[in-house]
């Protein structure tokens, strides 16, 4: 038996800065012993909860199921401990696979070498058996498997969701610097938004804030476009179970009222992209969006206000922004009285521009920026 199928223990990878929102879904798709770690959390679940969580969580980027764990004091030796595993169990040689591996404080140091050298095992057992390989693909291969090293112990895991899950399926084209899936469905969990409130996104740019919006007001999985998954190359794969969790998942599916979920944004180009997108799962058009400069909205009172202002890259050279934000600030003021609004910093230094008092702040990052979330209050 392998590591996983002994403890029923699997490991989450997340952005550290999301871990408490992390462990709150996972606990309400039924993931038990939760505990938190650097870049992720480790949980016990069952296979139908495993299953579940890979179709349903919106904010962890994929799900580890550990194989084997050892000391790992040499490449020689993670080479010899690799062959021992029985890769038929997941893989044939006419299939593809990639390995993705992190290594740190250990004897080997470049985390491309030690994934070569988990690679060269897989490869070598089945040329050996069958004088054949399978290839490798690190686009979209048939097995994903992780390698992780950390002061010589080192953990052969597979990605038992088929890479990252932050990549939806509806994100058809994008705008400059676009904010990431999961990034955007924690701004949503963190606002609170129940769709009880009418949503706005008035920089909505290619959309994805509207996107997760639509996906968690709807109670759609948000993997429900993915054509395959890595625990289905688990050798305890169950696949009369893992179609009953599909439908059981699927009849929670609900209605969106028309124009509960609304954006716009003043780039041409951001407008047609973001419907585009939205498109991909809003069949019926039930998310408004349209071409508008903010600041000659009238109002956008008693709503939940998110949004993600252009900053630094996606503004045009020489912009002033003080003044921009400023703008932003005094807009929410005057015609956003008795709205939420929950706003993206990409660059901090203009959180103080905007010239409104928070309710909080919240660390996010997004794409390597170290940006925060802030809540106002509009009285």
């Amino acid at each position: 038996m392998y590591n996983y199928q002994k403890t029923k223990r699997y490991f989450a990878q997340a952005a550290n800065d999301i871990l408490d929102i992390v462990e709150e879904e996972l606990t309400a798709l039924g993931a038990e012993e939760i505990s938190p770690a650097y870049r992720g959390v480790y949980f016990n679940a069952s296979q139908k909860t495993l299953y579940k969580i890979n179709l349903q969580a919106r904010l962890i980027n994929r799900v580890l199921a550990p194989l084997l764990q050892f000391n790992c004091h040499s490449d020689k030796y993670l080479y010899s401990t690799a062959l021992q595993i029985k890769w038929e169990d997941f893989l044939n040689p006419g299939q593809t696979f990639a390995v993705f591996a992190s290594v740190t404080q250990s004897n080997i140091r470049h985390s491309k070498y030690a994934a070569l050298r988990l690679k060269d095992a897989v490869v070598d057992y089945f040329r050996e058996r069958t004088g054949s390989r399978p290839s490798i693909d690190t686009r979209n291969p048939d097995l994903w498997l992780n390698l992780y090293i950390e002061n010589n112990e080192a953990v052969i895991s597979v990605d038992t969701s088929g890479g990252s899950l932050h990549r939806r399926g509806y994100r058809l084209d994008a705008v400059q610097a676009p904010m990431a899936e999961t990034v955007a469905a924690s701004i949503i969990r963190y606002a609170g938004w129940d769709g009880g409130k009418p949503l706005y996104d008035p920089f909505c740019g290619s959309g994805t804030l509207l996107c997760e919006s639509y996906l968690y007001a709807s109670r759609t999985p948000s993997a429900y476009m993915r054509k395959k998954f890595g625990f289905e190359r688990l050798p305890d794969f169950d696949a009369r179970l893992w179609e009953k969790v599909r439908k059981e998942e699927f009849r929670k599916i609900k209605p969106v009222a028309e124009g509960l979920i609304a954006g716009s944004d003043l780039d041409k180009k951001a407008v047609k992209t973001a419907k585009q997108n939205c498109a991909v799962i809003d069949k019926e058009n039930l998310i408004q969006i349209r071409q508008q400069d903010v600041f000659k909205i009238d109002n956008l009172t008693g709503r939940v206000l998110v949004f993600n202002p252009p900053y630094g890259i996606r503004m045009k050279q020489g912009a002033d922004l003080s003044s921009f934000y400023k703008n932003i600030g005094d807009f929410l003021k005057q015609r956003c009285t008795g709205s939420e609004a929950f706003i993206y910093f990409g660059d901090r230094k203009y959180i103080k521009k905007i010239g409104l008092r928070s309710a909080w702040k919240k660390p996010l990052s997004n794409g390597g920026l170290d940006g925060r979330l802030v809540k106002y209050e509009l009285y």
